[in-house]
């Protein structure tokens, strides 16, 4: 049985979902990106998170963003539905879009943590052996420079979505700093500074192997039914938490470690029925589902 997860409001996450068997599901097209810009947008307006980086690859994707009330997992699921039904549609298939238990949401235990995963995020495509340069790449990709600079805007998508239905007909999202950052400005400096080191390296370590890229060209090439080559690692680590600095972490990793020990507490207080069973704060699905006690609700 999967641990629970603890979310609180104002905490940042490196949020990560993976297509089904490692499909090329969301290969980059004109549709696929205009359906995950448009969807991102409508689910971070209405669960009031704020997106500070996006990647979607051809078979995952990742996010950097700020859950403020406490609402990812019900953002997670609005974004993971319509996305797979849109793209499904599109591509004229109906069956399973993600994989199963592929959702990840890494806590982000500082700002500089932030700028670490959203350089990781915004290389991946570099990393990957795809293109040279992570402005290169042909899909859903969140340039440092809109950070700050106003709203990025997505129409509606007309495969899927209804004219006469309830989604807008404009979306909007705007890129903004992490919390801990005094400007725009300070984030994006930082940002674009990170990510040149990262495709510096990135490049050294292809110039020894004497690997090249794949090309954007062949990546639009690619069969949506398509699958890498290589097969994916097993039984990998699974981490909750990110923190470059070695306290923080430890800090993190206690913080966590005392929600679940108080959430077993109050799990079997209230199996045995007592009525003074209060949950940790951060308790989500039991709250939201079976409306049990929780610290810090009123």
């Amino acid at each position: 049985m999967t641990a629970p997860r603890q979310v609180l409001p104002g905490v940042s996450y490196l949020v990560t979902r993976r297509c089904f068997q490692r499909m090329f599901l969301l290969r980059p097209s004109p549709a696929t990106n205009a359906i995950f810009l448009y969807v991102l947008a409508v689910a971070a307006r209405r669960y009031g998170i704020l997106v500070h980086a996006f990647c979607v690859m051809s078979n995952h994707f990742h996010l950097v963003v700020t859950d403020v009330d406490a609402r990812l997992p019900e953002f997670e699921q609005y974004l993971n539905a319509l996305v797979a039904r849109a793209v499904n549609a599109s591509l004229g298939r109906w069956e399973s879009f993600w994989a199963p238990g592929s959702y990840s949401a890494v806590v982000l235990a500082s700002p500089q943590d932030v700028v670490e995963k959203a350089a990781y995020v915004l290389t991946n495509p570099v990393k990957a052996g795809l293109v040279a340069s992570a402005q290169a790449w042909p899909g859903l990709w969140s340039a440092p420079e809109s950070i700050g600079a106003g709203a990025l805007r997505a129409a509606r998508p007309e495969r899927f979505f209804r004219r006469s239905g309830p989604m807008p007909e404009e979306a909007q999202v705007a890129l903004v700093p992490p919390p801990g950052f005094e400007s725009a400005e300070t984030f994006r400096a930082q940002l674009v500074d990170a990510i040149a080191a990262r495709e510096h390296e990135i490049a050294d370590a292809h110039a020894r192997s004497g690997t090249g890229f794949l090309g954007a060209r062949r990546v639009l090439a690619q069969r949506p039914t398509g699958r890498p080559p290589v097969s994916a690692p097993m039984r990998g680590l699974r981490p909750r938490v990110a923190a470059r600095d070695p306290w923080k972490r430890i800090e993190a990793l206690g913080r966590l470690a005392g929600f679940l020990r108080a959430y077993r507490e109050a799990w079997r207080a209230r199996r045995a029925g007592r009525a003074d069973a209060v949950f940790p704060a951060g308790t989500y699905l039991l709250r939201v589902a079976h409306g049990v006690p929780c610290a810090g609700v009123g």
